[in-house]
């Protein structure tokens, strides 16, 4: 009974906090946008001054902060399914505070801890290959759209997003391929034949579900008619067959989408199930030879794509900043569905100032519970299902997601060239959200095949 009440409380807390942040995030943007656009050397640009906040508060601040906690989330909540205690030993005048001092104990012991390279190592590229497996990650959370735009004091749109370029998910798809080249040349730059075995591996799981990632995604593109993430939520505030309770949300529209794109990106982070390439039986792993803050990097950088991952998922396929169940203010819903009407103009929508700030800063809330849950989510997934064989992970890449990622493309261009009000490809994804729970109720049900266990080899 004490463990519920512990949750509570701190996800209270967490939500107050995240509460005074965005606010903060706000506040700042229009102030230190309204600086910049005084400059007449910076040409007067208010944005520059809200990109500058957006960087520290979203990057470096929720971004990072979140990775961070993640590496002892994870591990508190492994112990609980394992029934165990977790990290609790670190302790500060006799208080432990949950084991969150092991972050810090973590981030002194790499920072101090010996860098050594080896001696048939490549210096320049082994060096080198931390940075760019973390870049790219880092960078892409940069399009997600955490809150909606509002007219400030100074009479500009003040949003929680540090950039929004219009090419949106070709930005995601360009700068996620990116990353293989990190690990690979870890593995080839170590000088080891385990080493390039394990880079071997991971270019290998990375190049396989780029294309199931993709395809995951071409359905929303097609039911949203953009690719923009900021106009992708704005969609979603739409109702399906009209009822205020069912929300056009990406998961109901494109179940198998999310499904493709959720197991691929999945894939694409290289965490259990899907974690050959660091295979500690086969005694293999990129990063084998790395050691000290080089190998903290890596780490880091698997949990800030966790982050990502949430955020991008949250933005596309469970209605970004909206509930979506009900709307906190009748202005924030016609403006939205006058950008849906216009089918998205080049500029986004500028939230008017009689909804007020607080509701805004309210659905950025919103969006990162959102996240916090997905990340949740994932680590579930960690520490739940086994690991796959190497055969087995091809397999699923390229002869399961690929053809129903096509099947799926198929099926969403039929539904919205017979009803562009998205009625049909809701009623189709919700048949197959049925179809889904159904088979896994099925396959789990005691007198099911799939149940009774198999006979020993």
């Amino acid at each position: 009974m004490i463990r519920p009440l512990k949750t509570f409380a701190v996800m209270g807390a967490i939500t107050v906090l995240l509460f005074v942040f965005f606010a903060a995030i706000y506040y700042l943007g229009d102030l230190v946008g309204g600086f910049t656009g005084g400059l007449a050397w910076l040409g007067h640009s208010h944005l520059l001054g809200q990109a500058l906040v957006n960087v520290i508060f979203l990057q470096l601040l929720f971004v990072m902060i979140l990775a961070t906690l993640l590496t002892l989330a994870e591990r508190k909540w492994s112990a609980a399914i394992q029934n165990r205690i977790g990290p609790n030993r670190a302790q500060i005048f006799g208080q432990t505070f949950g084991g969150v001092f092991h972050v810090v104990d973590d981030a002194l012991k790499m920072l101090t801890k010996e860098d050594v390279v080896p001696a048939d190592a490549s210096w320049l590229l082994f060096s080198l290959a931390p940075a760019l497996n973390f870049a790219p990650i880092f960078c892409l959370f940069a399009i997600v759209p955490m809150g909606p735009p509002v007219a400030m004091g100074h009479g500009f749109a003040v949003t929680p997003q540090i950039a929004n370029p219009d090419v949106g998910l070709l930005y995601v798809f360009g700068i996620a391929s990116l990353a293989v080249y990190g690990v690979s040349l870890a593995g080839w730059a170590s000088g080891n034949k385990l080493a390039l075995l394990g880079g071997v591996r991971a270019a290998a799981q990375m190049i396989s579900y780029e294309v199931a990632l993709g395809l995951g995604l071409v359905g929303m593109m097609m039911a949203a008619g953009t690719l923009r993430l900021d106009q992708m939520v704005d969609m979603q505030t739409r109702h399906l067959f009209g009822v205020s309770a069912l929300p056009a949300w990406g998961i109901f529209l494109q179940p198998v989408g999310f499904i493709l794109f959720f197991a691929a990106a999945f894939a694409e982070t290289k965490r259990a199930p899907f974690d050959l390439p660091e295979g500690e039986s086969e005694i293999i792993g990129y990063f084998l030879e790395y050691s000290g803050m080089k190998f903290g990097t890596f780490m880091i950088a698997e949990f800030v794509e966790v982050v990502t991952l949430a955020g991008i998922l949250t933005a596309i396929f469970f209605g970004g900043y909206h509930l979506g169940f009900f709307e906190l203010d009748e202005h924030l819903r016609s403006v939205v569905a006058s950008v849906v009407q216009a089918r998205f103009a080049s500029t986004p929508a500028v939230i008017e100032p009689s909804i007020g700030l607080t509701m805004a800063i309210f659905g950025a809330t919103i969006f990162s519970l959102k996240v916090i849950l997905l990340c949740w989510l994932q680590l579930v997934i960690r520490w739940t299902f086994p690991r796959f064989r190497y055969d087995q992970i091809q397999l699923l890449g390229w002869r399961i997601l690929l053809p129903i990622g096509l099947v799926n493309v198929f099926v969403t261009g039929i539904c919205l060239l017979c009803d562009t009000s998205l009625d049909l490809l809701g009623a189709v994804g919700l048949v197959e959200i049925a179809l889904c729970v159904g088979l896994a109720l099925w396959q789990g049900a005691p007198g099911s095949a799939r149940a009774k266990p198999a006979a020993a080899h």
